[in-house]
């Protein structure tokens, strides 16, 4: 490895996968083409997370000019032991011959003790879209 450089060390919290709705189109605004994605259900499923979405949930999708596109995700799960959790996450999606390819970067907020460790953690995510109605990532925290 050369001077500088780190490696990166990961830990695995698990697959997020969605169902997603009808995307609502607004063309030529002052950002430039905007896409609303209704997130209609989902899971969350790790060794230390199980959970399902709570709605309401979306993406608010920025289109550039390179053809790639902006995610803005809010989503709310409620654990299977019935905490809230709030992911939220930035990302970028280029267009694939099967959907898209994503990376983003979730970040998570919880009140409840059993799950404050979250509330530290930068996260990644590598996943994308298959068809026009599913999402799945796999989540990763950054050590």
């Amino acid at each position: 490895m050369a001077e500088g450089q780190t490696t990166i060390a990961v830990e695995y919290l698990g697959r997020v996968s969605f169902e997603i709705g009808p995307r609502v189109l607004i063309e030529n605004g002052p950002q430039g083409k905007r896409a609303i994605v209704p997130v209609m259900g989902g899971r969350f499923e790790g060794p230390k997370i199980q959970a399902r979405l709570s709605l309401p949930a979306g993406d608010w999708i920025t289109m550039r000019p390179d053809g790639s596109y902006k995610l803005d995700v809010r989503v709310t799960w409620i654990t299977d032991d019935g905490a809230a959790i709030l992911m939220t996450y930035n990302g970028i999606g280029h267009l694939t011959e099967s959907g898209s390819s994503i990376r983003a970067a979730p970040l998570f907020e919880a009140g409840d003790p059993r799950y404050a460790w979250l509330n530290g953690i930068q996260a990644v995510g590598i996943g994308g879209r298959t068809g026009e109605a599913h999402v799945a990532y796999e989540i990763y925290a950054v050590l």
